[in-house]
Formats: structure tokens, sequence, C-alpha cells
């Protein structure tokens, strides 16, 4: 994170001018939380800031927020609205005073309501997409930045330890689900990357399962858990498959080709490898096998303020990683009414290659509970 407030929007600012544009909008979400330095509830009431490549920026600010508003420091031109009187004023007296033909926004974030809004207030207002080179700005992560990923992960791990620990044969998915969730606010999360994935036998095959209710897990599941703690805004996100009570010959097979994609995702990686270079490399190792015809994902994504984030590891993407950038790497295979495995790290790219942010063992675990 840039020191100050101004630093932030300057970079923003920037942004509009590589782009050609008369300025940037930000709506609640991680760009606006990043560019202040404080998180915003979206909700239906329009919330707006807006950065022009030249000049000073201006927000559209709910009534009720101002006093939230104040925290951030922002000296530029407000334009408040109460719910009693609607919004349109504020986005006319707003508009008014930027003086700007043409905005890039979020694609991915910013609503149709919003959208619509602005374009009421100036119906000759060009909008466009420009949610890739906004998120952009996220993909370096800061020391500041690191060290809250790090927490996340760390409360995660010792989160995952002490539910494995309490992982006992008949108890269902959820059950381990609701001890997972418990854990992790007892070691110290804010709140929840996403809701977990707990998903054992059959249940293991489908990447994104739900726990369920009525599924006891028994001898010989698999069990794969995929979770993360938020920490100070940041997201952890890990996947570990463990085997109950004993393993078969198959499970083993399947274990170690997911283990060896998962490193050799990591012998590759380094500052100026492509997102497509790095998932080429992990999904040659599952395609030699004899269980390519389980793979059913790509390798994986960026990670930081949202669990899913540029850059996207997969074939075709050139987008070329600089040091800074964290993503996940992990390489699964699925076989529909069997099980599946997946092993995901959390990595961080550096100058001369990688660190992994994770530590949790990727040695074949057999639970004996």
């Amino acid at each position: 994170m840039a020191a100050t407030l101004a630093d932030r929007l300057a970079a923003y600012a920037a942004v509009a001018a590589q782009l050609g544009v008369d300025a940037i909008a930000l709506v609640p979400g991680p760009n606006f939380t990043r560019a202040v330095d404080h998180a915003f509830m979206s909700h239906e009431r329009p919330f707006l800031l807006v950065i022009p490549a030249n000049g000073p920026a201006a927000a559209l600010v709910p009534n009720l927020e101002l006093g939230s508003w104040d925290l951030v420091g922002f000296d530029g031109a407000v334009f408040d609205w109460r719910d009693q009187d609607g919004y349109d004023a504020a986005f006319a007296a707003l508009t008014q005073h930027l003086n700007i033909r043409s905005l890039a926004v979020e694609g991915q974030v910013m609503r149709v309501f919003v959208h619509h809004a602005l374009l009421r207030a100036q119906p000759d207002l060009t909008i466009t997409d420009a949610e890739r080179e906004i998120s952009a700005l996220r993909m370096i992560k800061t020391p500041a930045d690191l060290a809250a990923l790090q927490e996340a992960i760390d409360i995660s791990e010792r989160a995952l330890t002490r539910t494995l620990d309490s992982v006992r044969l008949g108890q269902t998915e959820k059950q381990i689900e609701q001890t997972l969730v418990q854990m992790l606010f007892a070691e110290g999360a804010d709140d929840l990357s996403f809701a977990p994935i707990v998903a054992a036998g059959d249940g293991s095959a489908r990447p994104h399962a739900k726990a369920r209710s009525d599924y006891h897990v028994k001898a010989g599941d698999a069990l794969l858990i995929d979770f993360g703690a938020r920490k100070h805004g940041f997201c952890a996100d890990i996947t570990r498959t463990v085997f109950l009570d004993h393993v078969t010959e198959e499970g083993r097979a399947v274990y170690d080709a997911v283990l060896q994609a998962n490193l050799a995702g990591l012998a590759v990686t380094r500052a100026g490898v492509s997102a497509h270079d790095i998932d080429d490399a992990v999904i040659s190792v599952l395609e030699a096998t004899s269980y390519a015809d389980r793979i059913r994902t790509k390798t994986g994504h960026g990670l930081g303020r949202e669990v899913h984030e540029a850059p996207y590891i997969m074939r075709g993407n050139p987008m070329v990683l600089p040091a800074g950038t964290v993503y996940t790497n992990e390489p699964g295979l699925y076989q529909i009414g069997n099980f599946g495995v997946r092993i995901e790290d959390d990595v961080l790219v550096t100058e001369d290659g990688y660190k992994t942010l994770t530590h949790f063992t990727k040695e074949l675990t057999v639970l004996k509970c």
C-alpha cells in the first residue's frame, strides 16, 4: 500500500492517463479499499470515487456514510445524498463538477444501476470497462500486503491442524466444516475468505463441492479441504487432501501425480515467467500420467484482497508475472463417482524464483481416526 492517500490516488490517475480517459471511477470493493485504505459495504446505496487523470478526485457518498468517510482523510469535493431524496441530484452535481467526457470503470464490480445513474446525469458520457488495468495495480504486493497475507495463511494452517486432529470416522462433512470454521475464528481470522469446501469420498471428485450433512466419512475416504482465513482484508486459499484410516494404491498414485505437478509449477516460477508457462508445466505432468482424463481445472489464480484475482494461471494467458505477484498453485485430479485430490499452495513470485507462503505438509497423510 502506498504511504499516503494522495500517492494511492495518483496511481489510479496514472492508469486513467495511460488509458486515454478523463477519469477512473471506483465503487466499494477491493480496488476502492486499496485506494482509500478503508472498507465500505456495497449495498443498494450508490457510493462512487472518481479519480481524474488530471485534477482532484471527487466522491459521491451516501449521507449516512459521511462519518465513516471522514476517517479516510479525503480532501476532494464530496456530494452526499439521503435515502428520502434519492441520488440523481447528487450524480448530476458530481458530473457537472468533474466536467469529464470519458470514464473507465470496473466492469466486474460496478453494478448496472450505478452505470445508468451516471448516464442519466450525463448522457454524452462514454463509459468503458477497464477492470484489467484497474485491478492490475493490486497484482504486485507491498510488504504490508504480504505481511497480511502471511498472517491469514498462518491462521489457516493452525486451524487446519486443529481440525484434522479432531476428525473421526462417522462424522459428517458438515460437522468437519463447522469445526474448521470455529478453529479459523479461534485462531484469529477476521472473516472467511470464502465458504470452505469440505468433501470426502465421492464428494472430493467435485472441485467446488458443498459439505453434506448426510454423508458420514468412512475408512479409505479421501478428505479434501479447501479454505482460507481473511485477515486485514487479505485472503488465504489453501487445499490439502488427506486419506482416512488407509489409502489405496490408486489413491497413493493419484496423490503423487498431483504432488509432482505442484512441484513442477514451483520449479518454473520466477519473475518474468508467463501464466501460460506455469500452467503448461503443471498440466504437462498430469497429462503424462494414466490419469489425464481426470484433469478438470487450470493451475490457479492470483490471490490478495480477493480470493480470485489476476493473474489467472492457465494455458493461453500470456500475462507475465512480475516479482511481488502471489498466485495459487493448485493442480488436481478428479474422477466423478470415485474421488479427487487437490494440493494448493500460495506462492510469492520473486526476482530469482519463488517463496511458498504455505508451509503445511504436502506429504501424503493418512489420518488414524
